[in-house]
């Protein structure tokens, strides 16, 4: 292959179509065949210096990994994704691989970039679909160790790995009544399934790791608690940052109105897949309006489409270059119908008899930049007008639950409420208690979750004074 064709002939992924997907929950993008898949491996240059891996924060393989798949030796390209990313089938799927490691592919500089975010999933596809896992023989450590964690999220879920290959005994503490975190209630099952989640998970339990779920750590026992009365040795905070934000707005206390994160919760974990109709509601009424712009707000308006709303809209009060959600989510979500209000910010939520009947929002336009860098948006004269809805949905970010905060004596955090670590072992202030993931640097991507999740494991093995840490192999159940 010459380099014209190289820059150019980028393999995309199949996906359904976008009138058929509306009407279910399953996987948009249906992934690389093998033959696809080859042919976008053979785009990589394998150059000696390879910049993607610098924008990969968990530093994988990238050149390594794909030129296995080209060789199609899966085995070889799971083994060295795994060595850093214990989750390619989620990671391949959730992670902006187009701000991070394929920013930096040299293709892109003056053409299209391997797509190395599919390539990752269909090598993680593989490993699911095989029942490869990647597993070594995890020394006996005498006296046996205990670590807890707490939350069964992604930076948990990496966590737990590491400590188990070492031969810790690991126990996970979920609140809810299944584990998996932000990737099972936070993400709908079209952009992962939860099938795959489960595969992850059972694997990590193959090595020996605990999951106790409907334990609310703070209340059934305290972390002083686990480490006195139980006898955990260490303990990992990933417990995420799903605290709702609210805007404030006249209205927000109507029927009709509530966070992302609770809808996007009964969407997935209460609600049987394709079924609006069930013992516990989701609240999704036929005029759905979602306030934000970034991936959350995407998940939401999406799923507001596939429970049969019958108009569907993302109101956001800067530019759509601006919305942080990913390209390719914002593409989606206009395939398959949702309207699109930029330069509206929301004023006041119209209530009638106690019920949403409308969204009053004014016209922006773009002035001088912020903070942020960004333009700030501002007020347009006389242009304020109503949209009618009868569910509002806010999707503008989360904070921390302050219940570990409040029962964990000298657990120091920031002036938001997060808790404060050591960069290099994401220790925090109370000997033997690590944290990492949104609990420490706010939201963020489950690829940097799990990587605080890898660096606080090392961390934990450090204090325990265990160096021997054995390398993951490929095996097949």
């Amino acid at each position: 292959m010459d380099m014209a064709e190289r820059l150019t002939n980028r393999n995309d992924c199949p996906e359904q179509d976008p009138m058929e997907r509306i009407k279910n929950f399953d996987d948009v993008v249906l992934g690389y065949t093998p033959e696809l898949a080859k042919a976008e491996a053979d785009r990589c240059l394998q150059c000696k210096r390879p910049f993607c891996v610098d924008g990969c924060p968990v530093q994988i393989d990238i050149p390594g990994f794909i030129q296995a798949v080209a060789d199609d030796d899966m085995f070889e390209a799971y083994r060295i994704i795994t060595e850093e990313n214990p989750l390619p089938a989620v990671c391949g799927r959730v992670c902006p691989q187009e701000s991070q490691c394929e920013e930096k592919c040299v293709l892109g500089k003056k053409g299209l970039p391997v797509s190395i975010g599919k390539l990752e999933r269909y090598v993680g596809n593989w490993a699911v679909r095989e029942s490869v896992c990647a597993r070594g023989e995890a020394p006996k450590v005498e006296p046996r160790r205990k670590a807890a964690m707490i939350g069964a999220g992604p930076a948990s879920i990496a966590c737990a790995q590491d400590l188990a290959l070492a031969g810790i005994d690991v126990t996970i503490f979920e609140a809810l009544h299944t584990p998996g975190g932000v990737l099972k209630y936070g993400i709908p099952s079209f952009r992962l399934p939860k099938d795959v989640i489960d595969e992850e998970l059972d694997k990590l339990m193959k090595l020996g790791v605990e999951i106790k779920c409907n334990y609310v750590i703070g209340r059934i026992f305290t972390i002083p608690q686990l480490m006195e009365e139980q006898g955990f040795d260490a303990v990992f905070i990933g417990t995420g940052a799903g605290f709702p934000k609210f805007l404030g707005l006249p209205g927000e206390g109507l029927n009709g109105v509530q966070s992302a994160n609770e809808f996007l919760t009964r969407a997935n974990l209460m609600n049987p897949p394709n079924e609006r109709d069930c013992n516990t509601p989701i609240g999704c009424g036929n005029k759905v309006a979602v306030i934000g712009g970034g991936n959350v707000a995407m998940d939401a308006v999406r799923t507001a489409v596939r429970l049969g709303a019958e108009s569907s809209m993302i109101v956001y009060r800067r530019s759509r270059e601006e919305a942080p959600a990913r390209v390719e989510e914002v593409h989606h979500a206009e395939q398959e119908g949702v309207e699109f209000h930029f330069l509206s910010n929301p004023l006041e939520i119209i209530g009638e008899n106690g019920w949403v009947k409308g969204l009053r929002c004014q016209k922006m336009e773009l002035g001088e930049p912020d903070d942020s860098g960004r333009r700030r948006p501002v007020p347009i004269p006389d242009s304020e007008y109503v949209l009618d809805a009868d569910t509002v949905v806010i999707a503008i970010g989360t904070d921390t639950n302050p219940i570990i905060g409040q029962t964990t004596p000298g657990l120091e955090l920031n002036k938001w409420g997060y808790i404060i670590t050591d960069e290099e072992t994401q220790m925090t202030s109370v000997p033997g208690i690590f944290a990492g993931g949104d609990i420490v640097t706010g939201s963020a991507t489950v690829i940097l979750a799990m990587g605080a999740g890898k660096k606080a494991a090392a961390g934990i093995l450090q204090y325990l004074g265990i160096e021997a840490k054995p390398e993951p192999m490929c095996t097949v159940d």
